[in-house]
């Protein structure tokens, strides 16, 4: 269920910036989206060699008491993606670097530009023509060109 929670930018980075397989990001995109409409409203996330984006408001938990917590959500979303990535590359330790960068966005920051910024962010890197080339992006209907 909606909340009036505000959107959050957040970014987080494999451990020592370890460059993930194509295979190991397909991975991550399923966990960063599985729980679009259950604990975050996804707007988008871009999965890149060695980083996420992702743009989300916070849901309402299932007893609609409280919105999930920020910390609740990267710990689900990094833990579900470090278990995967590992048992398929058959490796074992850190994945990912303990923190995260979270920016609320702001009334004054536009929603659309944070996303289209994101949107942007492999073809910026050099990694696809347009955004829509590369795959390892998703972004909500209502956000899409």
């Amino acid at each position: 269920m909606q909340s009036d929670a505000k959107p959050h930018f957040v970014s987080f980075s494999t451990h020592h910036r370890w460059e993930l397989p194509p295979a190991a990001r397909e991975i991550v995109l399923q966990c960063a989206v599985h729980d679009h409409k259950v604990t975050i409203d996804l707007y988008i996330a871009v999965v890149m060699p060695d980083h996420v984006h992702m743009i989300f408001t916070a849901l309402l938990d299932s007893a609609q008491k409280h919105i999930c917590s920020l910390a609740d959500i990267m710990n689900g979303i990094k833990g579900a993606s470090a278990h995967r990535v590992n048992k398929l590359l058959r490796r074992k330790g850190k994945l990912w670097q303990e923190e995260s960068f979270d920016h609320i966005l702001r009334s004054s920051e536009s929603l659309e530009q944070k996303v289209e910024y994101v949107r942007q962010n492999p073809v910026r890197r050099g990694l696809a023509r347009s955004p829509e080339d590369y795959p390892w992006l998703w972004v909500a209907p209502r956000f899409q060109k």
